[in-house]
């Protein structure tokens, strides 16, 4: 059988394999200690559950508009514009099963064959996968260490930048590094998509995940609102990763073209979830607030321990549930400079199981250093000091 050509040029997201690695360490009767997977053990808040069962219980089982029902899109423009201060409605929102489908409707709705456009790498590789799929040239640029975080090169993506180049994705409070852009940073970046005329997909599945500070959205800056979509998902805030709820939010051209797309792929997102989302959006955020207490005292753990093994370098962001050590000291020390070779080592002797930064789009020519990344979003504390303990023994 021949399959189409342009499968060739489908990525995939690798830590799924990881996946598959660590259950069939499991099965073959070991225990592991899962952080490769930005999953989460959580239970969604009992009132988003009740809310969507009671919505199954009056009827709403069956097709829906594409846009998505009006009640959520209404309460999704209202909470986008309290914290980004923007002035959507309705009309700016196209609800969609999860984060992820956003990406590749941005794509096709802006970008033509032979187009540019700049993505982070390391970053969420679906990026790269979709730019590719649709004909497009996927330019990455990529992060350096800070003085307290990952940061990024204003002057280098610029450097990149050419009458080619059409999108602009941006994943502030970042997966896989944990990164964060000041204020200032993102007001440059907008200013440099007005001056490229570029439309800019910002991916900000993290932006209520974290422990301290404020987010900021690229969205929010003055010219941005009419060329940004806003990544929108139910997923990390309310613990619903399995529920595929989210959103696309931007201009209204452009999310009327989105809207056909949803018709062309799905007909409609799953109709009595949505109100659980209205719920999730407009009741007791509790929940919420529980589930940051419960992954803050992850985070805080983790990266204890980790910063406590002899090679071993690892920031502490103030959002998301992502930590991206430095691993380049402990993998010299054990005489090893292969990603794999490192990641099943630790998987076999310890049961501790991460992704790499291989995971995350290939490496840019030139990079030196190694990075791990370790998801503290589906393990407990116990474990984690568990399993960590036993990383480090096997480290030193």
């Amino acid at each position: 059988m021949k399959l189409a050509d342009r499968l060739s040029r489908l990525g995939t997201e690798t830590a799924f394999a990881v996946s598959g690695e660590a259950a069939a360490h499991v099965a073959a009767g070991n225990k592991v200690y899962p952080f490769h997977l930005g999953d989460m053990n959580i239970t969604t808040p009992r009132n988003i559950i009740e809310a969507t069962y009671q919505a199954m219980k009056d009827g709403k089982t069956g097709y829906c508009p594409n846009y998505g029902i009006p009640p959520l899109r209404e309460a999704l423009a209202e909470d986008i514009n309290k914290s980004h201060g923007t002035s959507y409605t309705m009309d700016n929102v196209a609800v969609q099963p999860g984060g992820k489908p956003s990406i590749g409707k941005f794509v096709l709705a802006l970008m033509n064959p032979g187009d540019e456009a700049l993505y982070p790498n390391p970053g969420y590789p679906i990026y790269e996968s979709q730019i590719e799929f649709n004909g497009g040239v996927a330019v990455p640029y990529t992060y350096h260490e800070g003085e307290d975080n990952f940061e990024l090169d204003l002057d280098a993506i610029e450097a990149l930048i050419t009458p080619k180049t059409r999108l602009l994705i941006v994943n502030d409070l970042q997966n896989p590094t944990g990164a964060e852009s000041s204020p200032e940073q993102l007001e440059a970046i907008a200013k440099l998509a007005i001056k490229h005329d570029l439309f800019v997909l910002s991916d900000e599945a993290y932006f209520d995940m974290r422990y301290a500070g404020k987010s900021t959205s690229l969205a929010s800056f003055e010219g941005m609102e009419e060329r940004t979509v806003i990544l929108y998902t139910f997923s990390k805030k309310y613990a619903m990763t399995g529920w595929r709820l989210g959103a696309s939010i931007g201009p209204k051209e452009v999310i009327d073209m989105i809207a056909k797309l949803n018709v062309n792929d799905e007909s409609c997102s799953n109709h009595f979830i949505q109100y659980g989302g209205i719920e999730a959006l407009t009741g007791d955020q509790s929940g919420h607030e529980e589930i940051l207490t419960v992954l803050k005292e992850r985070r805080d753990m983790t990266v204890a321990i980790l910063n406590s093994i002899s090679g071993v370098k690892c920031y502490r962001p103030d959002a998301t549930f992502y930590l991206f050590p430095n691993v380049t000291e402990l993998m010299q020390a054990k005489g090893l400079t292969d990603y794999e070779l490192f990641r099943k080592a630790v998987l076999q002797e310890t049961g501790v199981s991460f992704c790499t930064r291989k995971h995350f789009g290939s490496p840019i020519p030139g990079e030196k250093q190694f990075y791990i990344r370790f998801a503290y979003s589906g393990i407990d504390l116990d474990q984690i000091e568990e399993g960590l303990g036993k990383f480090k023994a096997w480290a030193e």
